[in-house]
C-alpha cells in the first residue's frame, strides 16, 4: 500500500495554498500540487485519512486532462517526479502518483457546474422552486432523473464555508459576458465528451464541477477534473430515477454522515474503520472503471 500522506511539510518550498485536500507549493512561474489522503464532506475536513485517495484523484485528473485537451487546454506540465525542479526528485517515494507540476495561472473566480441529472443541491432547489440557478425545468421530475439537456449552474467561489449557487446573469455581472459564455460553452462541451466516454465504461456522469484559469488570455482548465470529489458517477446498469443511485464518489460517505447525529460543522467526527475501507474501495473502483487500468499501488 502506498504511504499515507497528510502533512507535506517535508517539502521546503513556499506554501502557495493549503486546500481541504491539496497542498500547493510555489515554484515561481509553476506550482506543485500534492494531493493528500485527506477527505472532506459538507466542506469539513475529517481527522481520518483515506488510503490511496490522493493517488486516485491525481491519476484520474491526469487521465482526463489528456483525454479532453482537444476541447480546452489545461495547466498540467507533468506528473513524472524525476522531471520536477528544485530538488523535488528526492521525494519520489512520497510524491510519485499523487502530485502534478502545473503552470501558474490566473484563476477565474467561479465554480463551473454542469448537471445532466437532478441530484444534490440542484434537486433541493428544484423541489423548492421548480428551477436550478434560475433555469426553469419541466415539472414532475424525480430524484436523479435525466434532464432534457445538460445545464450550466455556476457557483461563487467561497474562501470559507459553502459555495453559493448563482444564476448565469450574476456570473455575467461578476466576470463579464464574453468570459461567462466561454465558461458555459466549454463546460458543457467537456461534460458531453466525458459523459459519452463514461457511458462506454458502464457509468453515468450525473454532474461535475470545474475550475478554470487564464494563461496569456487563453482559457485553460485547472485544479481537478472528473474525479470522485468533483463529479457524481453512477453505475448505469443499476440506474433507476426516483431514488439515490449506486455511486463512485463521496456520496457513500455523505449518506453515512446524514445517518449519524452530526450538525455538519467542525470538528468532524472520527470515521469508523469500515467506512474508511468502503470509501477507499469506492475511489479505487472509480479509477479502475474510468481508466480501464488497475491502480498501481
Amino acid at each position: 500500500m502506498a504511504k499515507l500522506i497528510n502533512d507535506t511539510s517535508f517539502i521546503d518550498l513556499p506554501l502557495f495554498i493549503k486546500g481541504k485536500v491539496r497542498n500547493v507549493y510555489d515554484l515561481g512561474d509553476k506550482l506543485l500540487i500534492v494531493v493528500t489522503d485527506r477527505i472532506s464532506a459538507f466542506d469539513v475536513v475529517f481527522p481520518n485519512l483515506i488510503p490511496n485517495k490522493g493517488i486516485v484523484l491525481n491519476s484520474i485528473s491526469e487521465f482526463w486532462f489528456n483525454y479532453t485537451k482537444d476541447v480546452v487546454g489545461n495547466h498540467m506540465i507533468t506528473t513524472d517526479v524525476s522531471e520536477y525542479p528544485a530538488g523535488l526528485s528526492k521525494f519520489k517515494e512520497e510524491l510519485q502518483g499523487r502530485s502534478m507540476l502545473v503552470k501558474k495561472i490566473k484563476m477565474v473566480e467561479a465554480e463551473c457546474i454542469v448537471r445532466g441529472y437532478l441530484e444534490g443541491s440542484g434537486l433541493k432547489e428544484y423541489n423548492q422552486t421548480g428551477s436550478v440557478c434560475g433555469i426553469k425545468l419541466p415539472s414532475g421530475l424525480k430524484q436523479c432523473e435525466k434532464l432534457p439537456e445538460p445545464i450550466f449552474t455556476p457557483s461563487t467561489k467561497a474562501l470559507e464555508g459553502h459555495d453559493e449557487n448563482v444564476s448565469f446573469e450574476v456570473l455575467e455581472n461578476k466576470i463579464g459576458t464574453e468570459l461567462a459564455n466561454k465558461l458555459r460553452d466549454t463546460s458543457i462541451a467537456l461534460y458531453n465528451k466525458a459523459s459519452k466516454y463514461a457511458e462506454s465504461k458502464g457509468l453515468i456522469l450525473a454532474d461535475t464541477k470545474f475550475e478554470f484559469g487564464l494563461v496569456d488570455g487563453e482559457l485553460v482548465i485547472a485544479d481537478e477534473m472528473f474525479t470522485p470529489d468533483s463529479s457524481r458517477f453512477w453505475a448505469a446498469d443499476e440506474y433507476e430515477p426516483g431514488r439515490a443511485q449506486k455511486s463512485f464518489d463521496k456520496q457513500y460517505l455523505r449518506e453515512y454522515l446524514e445517518a449519524i447525529d452530526w450538525d455538519k460543522k467542525p470538528p468532524a467526527p472520527e470515521l469508523p474503520e469500515d467506512v474508511i475501507k468502503k470509501t477507499e474501495a469506492k475511489y479505487i473502483e472509480a479509477y479502475e472503471r474510468i481508466t480501464g487500468k488497475k491502480l498501481a499501488l
